[in-house]
């Protein structure tokens, strides 16, 4: 019987989780068990103490090249609202309280750019493509691609590409501000990963409060958001790991975090 390889692959490295999309063959099309096995391991990863960031990476020829359509093609109505379809899996990414960081080459087609675009940084290889091309098989963005694209490039840049499948490259998704920055294609694991750890090595609860803060941004008034971002701001002289930040400065040494 042939041993069958995993859909997602898990590597720890120090204090950074790393998940690597694995369906090669169809370009890491996102079906329910790649969807669960992502789900799970990022849940995983945000319980386990002695990790402080997560990437998000798949193949050289595709990040993800969108749902997997041969999945979908006979799907009805009640199939997918009875399985809850996207909610059930999909959503799990927003459960998740440390900071993740999408490594993207190649492709990043519909469910693809979707998967990018809910993690809270992007960075891109030079090959990167993005788009959302669901129109052209009659449906539309479901995983909060027509939600999270206007928010992240403006609704001007987001109708052009819903409306018409237009497909950017990383150069334009960096002027857009899909992206965060743009690298060269052999230089994308060292960098993202050199990320991950820079940002793993800042205090955790800080980390996650940091996150929380700036994703209320997305989802609130700004009145509201200040508030919460004051309240966050006022819970941090609770936390050990900022008296042990300030003392350091003062003191002119790294700080040693034990993350509480």
């Amino acid at each position: 019987m042939p041993i069958t390889e995993p859909v997602v692959l898990i590597e720890t490295i120090g204090r950074v989780g790393v998940l690597t999309l694995n369906r090669p063959r169809q370009l890491n099309a996102l079906d329910d068990a790649l969807m669960d096995a992502l789900g799970a391991a990022l849940l995983d990863f945000d319980a386990n103490d002695t990790i402080g960031a997560i990437v998000i990476t798949g193949g050289d020829k595709a990040f993800a090249a969108g749902a997997d359509i041969s999945a979908m093609a006979h799907w009805s109505y009640m199939d997918v609202y009875r399985s809850d379809f996207i909610t059930r899996n999909w959503e799990t990414i927003r459960k998740v309280r440390k900071p993740v960081i999408a490594a993207v080459a190649g492709v990043a087609m519909g469910g693809g750019c979707e998967l990018a675009l809910a993690c809270d940084i992007v960075i891109a290889a030079e090959s990167a493509r993005f788009g959302l091309p669901e129109i052209k098989l009659a449906l539309l963005p479901g995983a909060g691609g027509t939600q999270r694209l206007p928010r992240a490039i403006g609704k001007a840049k987001a109708m052009d590409m819903c409306l018409s499948a237009r497909v950017i490259d990383a150069t334009e998704a960096d002027r857009f501000g899909l992206v965060s920055r743009v690298v060269p294609d052999e230089k994308l694991r060292e960098e993202s990963h050199a990320l991950a750890a820079r940002v793993a090595g800042f205090s955790l609860p800080a980390l996650m409060a940091l996150k929380e803060a700036v994703n209320r941004a997305w989802e609130a008034s700004l009145s509201e958001g200040i508030g919460f971002e004051r309240r966050q701001l006022h819970a941090r002289f609770a936390s050990e790991d900022a008296h042990e930040g300030m003392k350091a400065f003062l003191e002119k040494r790294l700080p040693d975090f034990t993350h509480r």
